[in-house]
């Protein structure tokens, strides 16, 4: 299969699947379906009458509800899916009754189906859950998968902030390692350091010496303790439920081999995808969030671009907005999803999530620097996608006085008027003091047909500092097979 090309999805992970990706295609597979383990135990099992509108699951806010939806889900499992997986099914209503608990449960059922049936009979999945739901799901791995195929349950241990005087501190996650075929999967032996040896420095002569003079490894155990992504580290990008990188190192090193495809169904802040690439896997990712998408597109570049050359393999955006009509199909879709994915046309950082009025006005932002004070600066964006009018600048520029931002901008799906470009032609220029030749407009407003065109914002772009960057690196030396 030449030509082949890494494939980042928008979209609902379940249509996807089904539409995109074909029958024993994939290698490894990890996810970390999202799910409110900081919600109060208790809620999570409340009762619910189902009458609540249509879940998403947007950005950070990752609480599934029962609700119409995951009716809907439960009675076509029941009806359509082996008999084993709707036995369970069935058996958890009864346990549970109709809760969140059991959205999740519903909403995870036919999606590990799919993953079954796209993973090649030599491939591997590992599923990370923390032990709010992990019981259910390991009952769920084995009907889909067979309890035959269980290889392990990995703890993850990690120390974190955070404790209680009332119980044991929460410090650990569980990944279920399940396979394909037993028999027959892709599986590299992982060394480590001996427990004994690393905590407690026990003398050399309790470890026999290889042939080089140096000491052996043993064969990795079942509980790794590796750091969490803090908030003061390197890694971090700002996204609460981000993995460290050894974490994914380990299970794609363990469960793959260069030129595999590795798929990640709840991509997130694309750990999974940037680990790929740096082992010279293939990748396929899936986020349901425009969020996520920009924040995967910006790692990756400030990961494997560098000044010169770019070490980063072809890919490609499968799902986002192309044209001006599917531009204004996602916008009658969902506006947030229109926000987020206009605000990413600009490389923009959103200001306020999915709540309206955190940040007053401001849907967006750009930090740059353009003197050598320190001191950054901000672009503040406003999106909108229906009827505008001058009094939408107007607020902008009172905004942009309040927030002393030297440059305002307004996306917009519809054409602005005449008074509009007026009241934003009379705003000015912004001249940075350190670059006198140049000057932008103050006040600018770009249409989404303009931008989707190539058009840009006049802003100073070096020192751009948008996301937190990533830290750049060097790929596998070794090629990336071409199978495809």
């Amino acid at each position: 299969m030449n030509g082949w090309k890494n494939q980042l999805y928008y979209g609902d992970n379940l249509q996807i699947l089904r539409e995109y990706v074909t029958s024993e295609s994939i290698d490894l597979i990890y996810l970390d379906p999202p799910f409110n383990s900081k919600a109060t135990y208790n809620v999570l099992f409340d009762e619910q009458n189902g009458t609540k509108s249509k879940a998403q699951i947007i950005a950070f806010d990752d609480t599934w509800h029962w609700n119409q939806e995951a009716e809907e889900s439960y009675y076509e499992t029941i009806k359509n899916e082996p008999k084993k997986l709707a036995d369970l099914l069935e058996a958890f209503r009864m346990f549970l009754g109709q809760n969140d608990m059991m959205a999740y449960l519903t909403m995870m059922a036919p999606r590990l189906l799919e993953l079954y049936r796209v993973l090649k009979p030599t491939g591997s999945i590992y599923l990370h859950c923390d032990p709010t739901a992990s019981h259910y799901l390991k009952l769920l791995m084995d009907a889909v998968f067979g309890q035959k195929n269980f290889q392990n349950e990995i703890i993850w241990c990690y120390k974190s902030g955070g404790a209680t005087k009332k119980r044991f501190g929460r410090k650990h996650d569980i990944l279920f390692f399940y396979s394909k075929n037993p028999d027959s999967k892709t599986f590299n032996t992982q060394k480590e350091k001996s427990y004994m040896m690393h905590k407690y420095g026990f003398a050399k002569s309790n470890f026999q010496e290889d042939e080089k003079g140096q000491y052996s490894w043993v064969i990795m155990k079942d509980w790794w303790e590796l750091p969490s992504v803090g908030s003061a580290d390197k890694q971090r990008l700002g996204y609460p439920t981000q993995k460290p990188e050894k974490l994914l190192e380990r299970i794609i090193k363990a469960s793959s081999n260069k030129g595999d495809i590795i798929l990640d169904p709840f991509c997130g802040c694309g750990t999974t995808i940037s680990v790929a690439e740096q082992l010279s896997r293939r990748w396929i990712g899936i986020d349901i969030t425009y969020l996520a998408i920009n924040l995967i597109k910006n790692r990756l570049h400030d990961t494997y671009v560098h000044e010169f050359i770019s070490k980063l393999s072809d890919y490609e955006v499968i799902g986002d907005p192309k044209d001006l009509n599917s531009a204004y199909a996602l916008a009658n879709e969902s506006r947030y999803q229109f926000e987020w994915w206009a605000l990413g046309l600009v490389d923009a950082r959103p200001a306020n999530d999915q709540k309206k009025g955190a940040d007053a006005g401001i849907d967006g932002h750009i930090i740059f620097f353009d003197d050598n004070s320190g001191k950054s600066k901000r672009v503040i964006i406003q999106v909108k996608s229906g009827k505008v009018n001058v009094s939408h600048v107007r607020d902008l520029k009172g905004v942009m006085e309040r927030e002393r931002s030297p440059i305002a901008a307004l996306l917009t799906l519809e054409e602005p008027t005449k008074p509009m470009l007026t009241e934003a032609a009379v705003t000015g220029f912004y001249e940075p003091e350190f670059f006198p030749n140049k000057r932008y407009p103050r006040f600018q407003i770009i249409t989404i047909e303009k931008l989707l065109s190539g058009e840009k914002l006049k802003y100073p772009e070096f020192s751009l500092a948008t996301f937190k960057k990533a830290k750049k690196k060097t790929k596998d030396k070794a090629k990336q097979t071409k199978i495809f």
